[in-house]
């Protein structure tokens, strides 16, 4: 192994770890994936939460900074080929290996920048915030998936990876109303009453249902991967429906370890 290659397998291990750390549920549905798309997958989601971790309280002194220096290690990287920053360069290796570049990474970088100073949303600011926030996030991963096998599918299977991506990122709101409103003053759903709740359940089931539909047109080898996780947000989903407003309000719903057991082994069942 040459020392690229080595470095490479080095700062893929590092994503590995953070994923591990802050998502039982990405990293369990990310080792279903095949091992041409395992890495790709782990590097998109540890740049992804590293930025996350910035605006969302780890960084108590200038996050924007931080965050515009995390932006320019990437844009350099995505140029130069490597980044002294392991979990910068897993990500840059993903980006340059399967086609994507700044068209993704600049509005994900946009709406983190808009979790630095919160304000309440409008529909139109909601649905630029969703798109940068996890849209791109799943036509990052949409590039892995067919890199090599499906390349010319990318614009067809777009729409599908981004009703996902944004069933996904729709769910987090809910599941994580009480943090984001208590201790970061973050109002993504603002004046959310019993009937908006319920209507904010509905869209999200709407675009999971829509991203689901999708799944089976992806390369055949990362379907069960990408089902694991969408099935993984269909239980939180079924959840926050139990609980309610008051019961989201309260604390942040989760799935425990074994009904995620329970959906991993429904999905190796159904592959």
């Amino acid at each position: 192994m040459n020392p690229g290659e080595q470095y490479l397998r080095a700062a893929v291990a590092s994503s590995a770890v953070v994923i591990g750390d802050y998502s039982t549920s990405f990293s369990l549905a990310t080792r279903m994936m095949p091992r041409r798309v395992r890495g790709h997958v782990t590097s998109i989601y540890g740049l992804v939460r590293v930025a996350d971790e910035i605006v969302d309280g780890a960084c108590h002194t200038d996050p924007g900074g931080h965050l515009d220096r995390l932006e320019q290690d990437v844009r350099a990287a995505l140029r130069d080929g490597f980044s002294a920053n392991l979990v910068v360069h897993a990500f840059a290796h993903t980006a340059r290996t399967t086609g994507f570049g700044t068209e993704l990474t600049t509005p994900f970088f946009d709406s983190m920048r808009s979790d630095l100073t919160p304000a309440p949303h409008t529909a139109q600011s909601l649905a630029q915030y969703i798109h940068g926030s996890a849209e791109v996030v799943g036509l990052m991963c949409l590039r892995a998936y067919v890199s090599g096998v499906a390349e010319s599918d990318y614009e067809r299977l777009s729409p599908d990876a981004v009703r996902l991506g944004a069933a996904f990122q729709k769910i987090n709101f809910l599941r994580d109303l009480s943090d984001d409103e208590i201790r970061l003053g973050r109002a993504y759903l603002p004046e959310l009453t019993r009937d908006a709740f319920e209507v904010a359940l509905r869209d999200a089931e709407a675009d999971l249902r829509a991203g689901r539909a999708g799944i089976t047109r992806l390369p055949r080898d990362v379907r069960r991967g990408v089902r694991t996780a969408a099935d993984l947000y269909a239980e939180l989903l079924r959840r926050l429906r139990i609980a309610g407003l008051d019961g989201a309000r309260s604390g942040r719903i989760r799935v425990p370890t074994t009904a995620k057991a329970a959906v991993l082994v429904r999905s190796v069942a159904n592959r």
